[in-house]
């Protein structure tokens, strides 16, 4: 699939749903794995989280459920799809966006390519699809 990055990059909003929708499910999927009243421990968060983006980023041409919702997809800034590394530098930089008072999240607002702090470690982007 060939992506023309700048003129194909997805906006802040699509994007901010997306995420949500996102995060909503993997609430549910934390409520099904650990009780309804319990929460998932900070490390297990963390891997049910990365193992659901990295599954999807990589093996669901980079969309996510509240992507492909959105008509969204992540991919390499050069438009090819992300390898397994980059799933993972890019999960783990959106804990790095939020531990910077969010500015990393903001960041994708004022970027001309609309890159996030993470997608900018793992150079990479979100397209509509």
């Amino acid at each position: 699939m060939t992506v023309n990055t700048m003129n194909d990059r997805a906006d802040f909003g699509a994007r901010f749903i997306a995420i949500a929708i996102d995060g909503f499910v993997l609430g549910l999927i934390a409520a099904l794995l650990f009780g309804a009243g319990r929460e998932a421990g900070g490390i297990v968060g963390f891997i049910v989280g990365l193992v659901y983006n990295w599954y999807f980023w990589t093996r669901q041409d980079g969309q996510t459920p509240g992507k492909r919702i959105m008509n969204l997809r992540v991919v390499k800034t050069d438009g090819s799809a992300i390898s397994d590394t980059d799933a993972m530098v890019r999960y783990i930089g959106y804990y790095l966006n939020t531990a910077l008072l969010m500015i990393g999240w903001l960041w994708a607002l004022f970027d001309e390519r609309g890159q996030g702090l993470h997608d900018k470690i793992a150079s990479t982007m979100v397209v509509r699809a």
